[in-house]
């Protein structure tokens, strides 16, 4: 499954924050705001905020 930008905002992260995570793990944040990254890229991180954003990703593509 891909996160996108779009779980993101339905998760209420804000950017700056997530901009500062991703410098943190070396991911691309520019690649993830045009085509989203796989969930594992954010589960292997194994932070509590990107393993919530995948769970809510999953919901939000689920229709719940």
């Amino acid at each position: 499954m891909i996160v996108t930008h779009r779980d993101l905002q339905t998760a209420r992260y804000c950017n700056n924050g997530t901009r500062v995570f991703f410098q943190r793990h070396g991911l691309d944040w520019s690649e993830f705001v045009k085509h989203g990254l796989p969930e594992e890229v954010f589960l292997n991180t194994g932070d509590h905020m990107a393993i919530q954003l995948v769970e809510v990703t999953r919901e939000r593509q689920n229709g719940r």
